[in-house]
């Protein structure tokens, strides 16, 4: 037998040997891709994991995302930080991360020279929680301040502070109670604040994303030197309050 009797031998031993391994299953055979992942729903064309899509969704959704209120989508947003801030660049919003306080928020990109649809829309707070939101980021300067890791604030405080700000000749104190009640509730569905038992609330780290310092320390300025007529019509003046 010569040697290239033997190569050949040798040769037709190995295919032999795949062929007898193709059939006993041991390798994979490639999956065509109409077999792919169906997605997640029928007809479902997305490319980002569940995780993501519930964090970018999440972000649509709501003012804020906080590492407190949501740790599993907190990790999802850090892990997949620069794709989400891809898909919300496709429709010109920008994604701000502050791992610092642990938050999320979205912000409407702006930019001179391109028309750009806006879909987020600055909406001002109305009088009552602008009055309420100066007292509570006030609250939770001083509690820093002082070297307190929380800060409180009850129900009552807030009446009485917003009240002093009114008319004085108000008349219809119960309306006014109403106005403060609902605005204290406002900032709560925002999560500023967190009721932790009843009438008393913890002020949430986000006020100092809402309102920085130097926002603060115009709006004080303001309200000292307004009059109860103009925080009566404080809402019909955005560039006062806008946030």
């Amino acid at each position: 037998m010569t040697d290239l009797d033997t190569v050949e031998e040798t040769g037709a031993a190995e295919v032999t040997g795949d062929e007898e391994a193709a059939a006993s299953g041991t390798f994979v055979e490639a999956v065509a891709v109409e077999d792919d992942d169906p997605g997640l729903f029928p007809g479902d064309t997305g490319v980002l994991p569940f995780g993501a899509r519930r964090v970018l969704a999440l972000l649509l959704q709501r003012r804020y995302l906080a590492a407190a209120d949501h740790p599993v989508e907190w990790k999802a947003l850090l892990s997949h930080q620069q794709v989400i801030s891809s898909r919300l660049h496709d429709l010109f919003v920008e994604l701000v991360v502050d791992r610092d306080y642990e938050i999320a928020y979205k912000r409407q990109v702006r930019s001179d020279g391109l028309t750009i649809p806006v879909l987020l829309k600055d909406e001002p707070y109305k009088r009552v929680e602008t009055l309420l939101m100066l007292f509570v980021r006030n609250r939770f300067r001083q509690e820093q301040g002082a070297g307190q890791t929380a800060a409180y604030v009850d129900t009552e405080e807030m009446v009485d502070y917003a009240l002093g700000f009114l008319a004085h000749d108000e008349t219809n104190l119960a309306a006014r109670r109403r106005e403060i009640d609902n605005a204290v509730a406002a900032l709560a569905r925002e999560r500023v604040l967190d009721e932790v038992v009843t009438g008393r609330y913890r002020i949430l780290p986000v006020v100092e994303i809402l309102m920085p310092v130097d926002r603060l320390r115009e709006l004080t300025r303001w309200l000292h030197g307004a009059s109860a007529e103009t925080v009566e019509h404080a809402a019909e003046s955005p560039e006062e309050i806008d946030e």
